[in-house]
């Protein structure tokens, strides 16, 4: 019988292994060449495999649930058997996105490696007998006390464990790894919002701007964008191997995004030559895609500085961790209203504190006071942006 096997295939970054998360066929189907067979999550998004020849299945090697290494078995196939066999293309000719068309061979396991999606959680639970209720009936079924009903209800005892695994796993080495190699510094500067708020309901009233969900965070990006000009240092990377500092001169911006598992910092690509509207479009379309766990490898990778809004839960300020090899990441918080002296009068105002941590060994802290500082009166004044 012509059985072929299909393995966990190459889907780029390094990573080496991926976790089944749900079958889209069965074993005895009839399948056609590129037809979704599986649906992978590894640290970065969730992949659907589309299937690499047409024939009936025979096996699958893997549980839902399951996590392979690359190389390892998915899948085998029948390609002389069924329907199918003949409804995909002809022998030789490759399937899409790279993974190797019927008559093509198998890169060996030694040679794969895989990126993708993040985890999934697996929970064991302890459960703890439910305490007996006390002055009850006696064992003849008198009566003698009234039973006490308890104030409560009687919580679940015992302990979870979650597995530790994709892009929380992904990210907590990589938060170890920028803690311990990086000399962090971060310093703080209120900013205020008044003018952005009011520059941002402008925006907001024209037309072109209808469907544009159009935040705070996409003037603060423009203007971190503009800010990086004057201050490049503040757009570069530390090169461990070369001992060297690269400086950008282009701004590929980072959104740090909570997703349901774990952190993820898509990249605006060439975010510098983008206007605030356009900012806005390509933040909503890189945040949704790592909610979703769909965005692509290419979107995580090249990030030149990051931005972090922890104003979207309330929260006014922080000390974020930078994204290594970068230099440096601008944290936003909450804009609220609250009392401000303007021109020696007290007023209320719409305030914002922000940060900015950064790596000392590249820039000093009187380098990054300047750029915090010019970053406010961008924002402070956002008039000025509209220059670049």
């Amino acid at each position: 019988m012509p059985e072929r096997e299909f393995k966990l295939p190459d889907l780029g970054e390094g990573l080496t292994d991926g976790e089944v998360v749900r079958w889209l066929v069965g074993e005895g189907d009839t399948i056609t060449l590129n037809q979704p067979i599986v649906e992978v999550e590894t640290a970065k998004a969730v992949v659907e495999i589309p299937a690499p020849y047409a024939g009936r299945v025979t096996k699958l090697h893997a549980a839902e649930g399951a996590s392979l290494d690359v190389g390892a078995p998915l899948l085998s196939v029948d390609t002389d058997g069924g329907a199918g066999a003949g409804a995909g293309a002809a022998a030789g000719e490759p399937g899409i996105d790279g993974f190797p068309g019927a008559a093509e061979e198998e890169e060996p396991a030694s040679q794969a490696t895989l990126v993708g999606p993040g985890e999934r959680k697996q929970v064991r639970r302890r459960k703890a007998a439910a305490p007996a209720a006390r002055g009850g009936p006696d064992a003849a079924g008198n009566g003698q006390q009234p039973a006490a009903a308890p104030a409560v209800a009687p919580r679940e005892r015992g302990e979870e464990r979650i597995a530790v695994r994709g892009t929380r796993k992904l990210t907590a080495a990589a938060m170890v790894a920028s803690a311990f190699s990086i000399p962090h510094v971060t310093e703080f500067l209120t900013v205020d919002a008044t003018a952005l708020m009011a520059l941002r309901a402008r925006l907001k009233a024209l037309p072109q701007a209808e469907e544009v969900r159009l935040t705070p965070l996409a003037i603060v990006a423009k203007a971190v964008c503009v800010a990086v000009r004057q201050f490049p240092m503040m757009n570069s990377a530390w090169d461990e191997q070369a001992g060297e500092i690269v400086v950008k001169h282009y701004v590929n911006l980072g959104i740090a995004t909570d997703t349901s598992t774990g952190l993820l910092v898509p990249n605006l690509k060439d975010a510098d030559t983008l206007g605030i509207l356009d900012l806005a479009r390509e933040l909503t379309r890189v945040t949704e895609l790592a909610r979703d766990r769909k965005v692509a490898p290419a979107d995580l990778a090249g990030g030149t500085i990051t931005v972090t809004n922890v104003g979207g839960f309330g929260v006014e300020t922080g000390t974020p961790i930078i994204n290594k090899p970068e230099c440096a990441i601008v944290a936003t918080g909450l804009i609220a209203p609250r009392p401000w002296v303007v021109d020696g009068e007290l007023a209320v105002r719409q305030l914002m504190t922000t940060s900015v941590s950064f790596d000392h060994r590249i820039v000093d802290g009187a380098y990054a006071a300047r750029f915090l500082a010019h970053l406010r009166d961008l924002l402070e004044d956002p008039g000025l942006l509209a220059a670049f």
